[in-house]
Parts: structure tokens; C-alpha cells; sequence
């Protein structure tokens, strides 16, 4: 009898699990892909020694209240906000650094690589943060509420959609002379479509669920030029998990870029045709420089991880071998 109860005893400890729980954000709430990537990492982490629970969120700064607060132990949101909890990871979002998916494939792949595993954790007073993966929600692209508004000059003085707490779209938006109206990502599309900005940057994954067609009228257009790539960060307290999770949570989440990515161009493909504008060379190659000088200013200003500016540069070069900028020094 003894020796059964501890046969059992055995069994038990090695199906029991840690206990934790990760605020997700997405703006579609369970129904969005972000949430259902989650859901996958969370039955795989059982392989990790952990059980966690998922908390949908539809609003971002929700999220962030709440982890602060200690009401979970993780989360997953855009690079953007949670760049506060890890620069490097959070670089990877810069204006203009990832200019296609190819490149920000190379750009995740790189970040989540053994290599990084230190400039992957981070320390704020008594909290240990951790990068635990990083998901693709797509490049953004320019939509403006008048198809003549597709050069940068004519942009100047418009009103543009800019998350309020992402210092660095300000700032491009003061370079570039057009109007900052302060926002969220919970509102700014609904902004655009009620006619309150005339210009916002969005990935295609916002547009069919969020209705940006709504505000794009029969004047609207979409410029098919890459203006930031948007990833997601999962980030954890570090000591809420066991040793070891955050390296296999960080192999997972390079495992399923190849699947998030044919995700991201399927709803490109779905934007309608209609809507394109393409710049000429001249213009592109305009943009990238005002683009540029002002991501460089604010690597200077401790906005973005220098190390990751180095990456994001060497992995367009590496797609883009003629871009005028493989040549010339800088980042």
C-alpha cells in the first residue's frame, strides 16, 4: 500500500504545474489572431513546467494598469507600449526600420536568437522583466481620407492619428509639419472613420474588422509604402516562472513566424486594389530619407535601442543590397 500511495504521489507531482496569469491584448478580443496565438503558446507551456490563465483585453492601457498592479504575472501587447519594460525588443517597432516582411522575419528571428538572451531581460527597481516571444501583427501602412493628400508636403498641416504614449510618432509627425492628434489604439481608427484625423497608419490587420473602408469613402486611399512594422511583445516577471521558460517560450514563438507571417500577407492580399496608391522611386526614396534622420534622432534620445537600430539596418540591407543607405553610416 505504501508503495502505491507513492507511485501516486509521484504521478501527481509530475502532472502539477505553476499557476500563472498573462494579460493579452487584442483589439478584436477573443476573436482577434493575437488572442488565438496565445492560446496556443498557453497549452504549449504545460511542456514548460507551467498552467497559465489568459485575460482578454480589448483596451491596451488596461493592460498595462493592470500589470502594474500585480494583476498578472505576464502580458502580451504591442512593442510600442510595452518598449517601457524592454527597449531592445521594443525597438524592433522603430518608424521605418522594418521596411517588409522578409526583413521583419529576419529582424524577430534575430531578436528571439540565444544570442540576445540578456538584452532580453531587464530590471526596474525590484521587477525583473523578461521578453518571452515576439509575435508579427503587420507593417502599417498610410491611410488618408483624400487620395490627393499622397505626398509628404501635402500631408503638412492634416490632422494624423499618433498614439499618445509613443513619443517617437510625435515627433515624425512635427517633422513632417502635420497635425498630432493625440490618441489610442483603442480609438484611433473609429477617429479616422468618424472624420476627427485625415490620415492614420495602420496594419492590414485592423482594416476589414475595424471597417477602415468606412473612412477611406470614395476619396480615400491607402499609400503602399511601410511607415512601422507592428509586433507584439510577451513579457514576463521572471520570477513567476521556472527557470528555463522563457527560452523555450522564446524557441516556440520562432517556430510559428513562418504561419503568423502567411497570416499577415493573406490580409494584405484582402485590402482591396482600389485603394492602393504607389509612390514613384523619387518619393520612396523622400520618404525614407525624412524617415531616417528621424529615427536616428531619436536613437540619439534614448527612444530606441542603438543595438537594434545596428540589426534592423544590416537585416534591410541584407533584402535591400541597392537601398541608398547600405553605403552611408549612421545607425
Amino acid at each position: 500500500m505504501k508503495k502505491i500511495l507513492l507511485i501516486l504521489s509521484a504521478l501527481i507531482a509530475q502532472t502539477s504545474f505553476a499557476k500563472a496569469d498573462i494579460c493579452v491584448f487584442d483589439l478584436l478580443g477573443k476573436s482577434g489572431e493575437s488572442y488565438k496565438l496565445i492560446e496556443e503558446w498557453a497549452l504549449a507551456s504545460k511542456q514548460w513546467g507551467m498552467e497559465v490563465r489568459l485575460i482578454a483585453y480589448q483596451d491596451e492601457a488596461k493592460v498595462d494598469q493592470d500589470f502594474k498592479a500585480g494583476k498578472c504575472d505576464g502580458f502580451y501587447m504591442t512593442s510600442m507600449r510595452a518598449r517601457a519594460y524592454n527597449k531592445f525588443a521594443g525597438s524592433i517597432d522603430a518608424i521605418g526600420g522594418v521596411t517588409s516582411n522578409d526583413i521583419a522575419m529576419k529582424a524577430i528571428s534575430y531578436a528571439l536568437d540565444k544570442r540576445n538572451s540578456k538584452r532580453l531581460i531587464n530590471q526596474v527597481g525590484k521587477d525583473t522583466f523578461e521578453v518571452a516571444g515576439i509575435g508579427q501583427i503587420g507593417t502599417a501602412y498610410i491611410f488618408v481620407r483624400d487620395r490627393a493628400m499622397n505626398k509628404i508636403e501635402h500631408i503638412e498641416g492634416k490632422k494624423f492619428a499618433v498614439l499618445h504614449y509613443d513619443y517617437a510618432q510625435k515627433a515624425m509627425t512635427d517633422r513632417i509639419g502635420a497635425v498630432p492628434v493625440m490618441s489610442d489604439i483603442s480609438n484611433f481608427i473609429k477617429k479616422f472613420n468618424q472624420g476627427e484625423v485625415d490620415v492614420i497608419a495602420a496594419p492590414a490587420y485592423a482594416f476589414k474588422p475595424l471597417e477602415i473602408s468606412k473612412g477611406l469613402g470614395t476619396k480615400g486611399g491607402m499609400i503602399n509604402f511601410a511607415v512601422v512594422n507592428v509586433t507584439a511583445d510577451l513579457i514576463i516577471r521572471q520570477d513567476k516562472f521556472a527557470e528555463g521558460f522563457a527560452t523555450a517560450s522564446r524557441a516556440w514563438f520562432v517556430k510559428q513566424l513562418p504561419k503568423s507571417f502567411a497570416m499577415v500577407k493573406r490580409m494584405e492580399a484582402d485590402i482591396p486594389k482600389k485603394y492602393m496608391m504607389n509612390l514613384s522611386r523619387e518619393e520612396k526614396l523622400s520618404y525614407q530619407k525624412i524617415i531616417r534622420e528621424g529615427r536616428i534622432e531619436l536613437t540619439k534620445q534614448g527612444i530606441y535601442d542603438p543595438m537594434m537600430m545596428t540589426v534592423l539596418k544590416k537585416a534591410r540591407c541584407t533584402v535591400e543590397r541597392t537601398n541608398f543607405e547600405c553605403s552611408i553610416s549612421g545607425e
